[in-house]
């Protein structure tokens, strides 16, 4: 594993109770659930990108209620919040819970009998008029936990979508989305490629794509340097367009990073100017499109090969109106630079 993959703890901030785990879900999901919306509104993508969008997204949101429901009355772990330009989980934390789930029926093992606690919490709740334990709702928590999360609803490191045929779209015909969880960035990154084929048939050749593509384009690079790697693995495919989607950083009150945006929400919030609840987050798309080809290596060994033109990258900013009124007021030059105007979203109350 290079270096520059390497994830650890001290990359992290944690949440260290309940109610910070409420109100960090709260505005996780509340801002991509508005990122979706307000995608869809602006028409910032089509309406077959926005479908897979929102595929990718919900598994996030599922990943995020299993955490919720994971760490809900343990004391002794904390979820870890990346420190770096995130502000979503530490990668770590996915693969923790992929490793959970993997040992369920072990964890299940140690774990009482659903239907006797129940009868004890009755008996508590109902006999005796006593709080149930702290130990007792632990486990009630691990019971839901490892009953109720499905490890195939995960947003994992990386996920491959299906191959769908684009119809009236001679040039290229096929598109094929994928999403990673960038190791080093900690946030999640989706990509579309269009592309046609040479001299092969798509279900012949479908296995072999979604083999290069988990190999090659599972992690945030330059989009010519992906699409390189994948022109030179996969010599019977002619990829056309592809687009790659950052998603955030999310700007909130548990960010601990150096970012401008993040500091102008956090005075905001010491000084009684934002609520609780405030919160941004970013969106970058970047495309390449193909112009041309140029033949590489010799007579017995020749490959054609895309040449690529990058358009000018598209840059987001979904927020409240008041905390778009503190961006203008403290950064207006760097607001002025965004694709179109910071995209309102409805405030939050937690």
């Amino acid at each position: 594993m290079p270096i520059n993959q390497i994830v650890t703890p001290l990359d992290s901030a944690v949440l260290e109770n309940k109610e910070q785990y409420s109100a960090y879900f709260k505005i996780v999901q509340h801002a991509f659930r508005e990122l979706i919306n307000g995608m869809t509104t602006h028409e910032l993508c089509n309406p077959l990108e926005i479908s897979f969008f929102k595929q990718y997204g919900e598994l996030l949101l599922y990943s995020l209620e299993a955490f919720r429901v994971k760490y809900l009355y343990d004391d002794e772990e904390k979820m870890k919040v990346d420190l770096t330009e995130s502000g979503f989980p530490n990668y770590l934390e996915f693969r923790y819970l992929i490793n959970d789930l993997a040992l369920k029926q072990e964890h299940m093992d140690r774990l009482p009998d659903p239907s006797k606690l129940k009868t004890e919490f009755l008996e508590s709740l109902l006999k005796y008029k006593e709080p149930i334990s702290k130990r007792k709702l632990e486990q009630a928590a691990s019971i839901v936990y490892y009953t109720s999360v499905e490890k195939n609803y995960i947003f994992r490191r990386f996920i491959q979508g299906k191959i769908v045929k684009i119809e009236n779209n001679p040039e290229a015909p096929y598109l094929i989305s994928w999403a990673f969880y960038d190791v080093t960035h900690n946030r999640p990154f989706i990509c579309f490629m269009y592309f046609d084929l040479h001299k092969t048939d798509i279900e012949e050749y479908t296995e072999k794509i979604y083999e290069v593509l988990e190999k090659t384009a599972d992690r945030n690079v330059n989009l010519d340097m992906m699409a390189y790697a994948i022109d030179k693995k996969l010599p019977k495919i002619l990829p056309k367009k592809l687009r790659k989607l950052d998603v955030g950083p999310l700007h909130n009150v548990f960010a601990k990073d150096e970012l401008e945006m993040t500091h102008i929400i956090l005075e905001g919030i010491i000084n009684k100017n934002l609520k609780l609840s405030a919160h941004a987050i970013k969106l970058k798309i970047d495309e390449i499109v193909s112009t041309g080809n140029f033949t590489e290596g010799n007579f017995f060994s020749k490959q054609e090969f895309q040449v690529w033109e990058a358009k000018k990258q598209e840059r987001y900013v979904f927020t409240t109106h008041r905390v778009i009124q503190l961006l203008y007021d403290k950064i207006p030059e760097s607001i002025n630079t965004l694709t179109k105007e910071p995209i309102e979203i409805p405030e939050l109350t937690l």
